[in-house]
């Protein structure tokens, strides 16, 4: 039977992005299908997505009724793929931020790792767009989070990546706490912890054109937490 592969893309209010990204990323390999979760958009994101879908076999959407997190979002998109049985399951940006064009990379990498993660600084800083303030606090939260647990990545809060199915089915998804960037860091921490192998690939990242930024300072918070929580977790075995 032919591998599948799952690209999971949260949505809310992406109606200018969505029939520009979803073409690039199943153009990348045919193995690719797309799972649009949309969290309740108002400018109609979620019922763009079911009439691609109705002309696409290939595009689904998963709707939900409200705007709780990327993180609760991404773990909607996850438990729909082990559901229904995909071998890949990645997760990537609606914005072009994360270029399709790696998606080819993932799935070759994937071949001989568990999880592969998409970093902006594993090859220097390769961001574009953002102001130096930005590029400071990103850059440092992952000094700070490798130096709290140990998490041997470049890039932990990145949000381009691959898993197989084998890692999201182990890791027990009830038990994330976390909902902000630190979803990231927990996802590949707790993968790191049970023995799974990781790789990063380097990738480009451009801020995003239409739309805003999800970030705020309830994110930043939780994520300067959360690694020592992590950390307290695995010590004691309680992960």
């Amino acid at each position: 039977m032919a591998e599948r592969a799952l690209v999971v893309i949260p949505t809310y209010n992406e109606i200018k992005n969505l029939p520009r990204i979803v073409p690039e990323v199943l153009r990348q390999d045919p193995r690719i299908e797309v799972l649009v979760v949309d969290d309740g958009s108002p400018d109609g994101t979620g019922e763009l997505a079911d009439r691609m879908g109705a002309e696409d076999l290939r595009i689904h959407c998963l709707h939900r009724t409200a705007k709780e997190g990327l993180g609760k979002a991404y773990l909607a998109g996850f438990r729909w793929a082990l559901e229904r049985d995909y071998d890949y399951i990645l997760e990537m940006d609606a914005d072009f931020s994360h270029d399709p064009k790696y998606l080819a990379t993932f799935l070759t990498e994937i071949a001989d790792a568990d999880l592969v993660i998409g970093s902006r600084y594993k090859t220097g800083v390769n961001v574009i767009n953002w102001p130096m303030s930005r590029l400071i606090l990103s850059y440092g939260a992952n000094i700070y989070a490798r130096w709290i647990t140990g998490l041997p990545l470049t890039d932990s809060t990145g949000g381009f990546k691959c898993f197989r199915r084998s890692v999201l089915a182990t890791l027990e998804l009830g038990r994330v706490r976390s909902n902000g960037y630190a979803f990231q860091i927990e996802m590949s921490f707790r993968a790191w912890k049970r023995g799974f192998r990781l790789r990063e690939i380097p990738i480009v990242f451009v801020d995003r054109v239409e739309g805003q930024s999800k970030m705020n300072k309830r994110i930043v918070r939780e994520a300067i937490w959360m690694v020592w929580w992590l950390r307290l977790r695995s010590m004691v075995g309680r992960l």
